[in-house]
């Protein structure tokens, strides 16, 4: 077994959304819980925050420039700027004031569609959590239902097979994905054992194989078309929450944690927990796509 080490103990409470932004040579994610968009350089070290209105699920780029982000309410346009400086502008708000509700985990495909997650965030047992598809110039439409906590979102190499999790239920399916974005053929395409832990976050490298984020499980594993495990890196961590390829040539694998629900004596057994990690040279990533909206 691997073991990835501590990039910047940050002690995000819900460290998630992890994507590498090539034209600042950067890691970005967000804390949820936080309620904050944090980014680390690995050539310089440099680390930068910036405060969010409200929960805050994912961020991923957007064509034409700056993000688009996940929010308690809805998704906006977000702007960051130097010095913490922040603007952001509603696109569609998807949830009520009062609800329940947040967005969960979120990835772009190749055509530029955003596909992403809702759940019950007072009670993630609640399976009212749906997945969207977003594809620009049209509204967010929900495309499946009936998901306690919705997390990770990836595509196999070719595009055609969409990967969606239902982490209380340690179940990732696959759906077939045509060209013009319609799912079908839902399938169980891996369930995790109680000792692994839940899925959480996924993403997928230039082989196709996935890799996936236990939370619960100290752990990433690679894992071949099939979900069998061809590596697993171990981390110092319990709650490991999402998984991106970036640096040189994207072959540095980065990895978020969380430390919220964890006790004292929890915390002092695990110190780096809602740290970020990295595993540098562990694989070949492909480059994350932009919206196209």
């Amino acid at each position: 077994m691997m073991q990835a080490h501590v990039l910047w103990d940050c002690r995000c409470i819900l460290g998630e959304g992890t994507v590498w932004n090539a034209a600042d040579a950067s890691i970005y994610f967000v804390d949820i819980k936080g309620r904050e968009v944090l980014a680390f350089t690995p050539s310089t070290g440099l680390q930068r925050r910036w405060s969010m209105p409200e929960v805050i699920g994912w961020l991923v780029p957007r064509r034409c420039g700056g993000w688009i982000a996940g929010f308690a309410h809805g998704v906006a346009s977000l702007q960051l700027r130097a010095g913490g400086a922040v603007q952001s502008e509603w696109l569609h708000r998807l949830h009520e004031d009062g609800s329940p509700l947040r967005l969960n985990d979120a990835k772009v495909d190749a055509q530029g569609r955003l596909w992403f997650g809702s759940m019950n965030n007072a009670d993630e047992s609640c399976p009212e959590g749906v997945l969207y598809r977003w594809i620009a110039g049209r509204a967010p439409e929900i495309v499946d239902a009936g998901y306690a906590v919705t997390n990770g979102p990836t595509f196999s190499a070719d595009g055609r097979t969409l990967y969606h999790t239902d982490s209380l239920a340690r179940t990732i399916y696959a759906f077939d994905l045509s060209d013009v974005g319609e799912l079908s053929n839902k399938r169980v395409w891996l369930r995790l054992d109680a000792d692994e832990g839940y899925p959480d976050g996924m993403t997928t490298d230039a082989q196709g194989h996935l890799w996936i984020a236990h939370w619960g499980g100290s752990r990433v594993t690679q894992r071949d078309a099939s979900g069998s495990v061809l590596q697993t890196i171990g981390l110092a961590a319990p709650q490991i929450t999402n998984v991106a390829f970036g640096g040189p040539q994207l072959r540095d694998l980065f990895i978020t944690s969380a430390r919220t629900g964890m006790d004292p004596a929890a915390l002092s057994a695990a110190p780096l927990a809602g740290a970020l990690f990295t595993l540098p040279g562990a694989g070949s990533g492909a480059s994350p796509y932009a919206f196209a909206g």
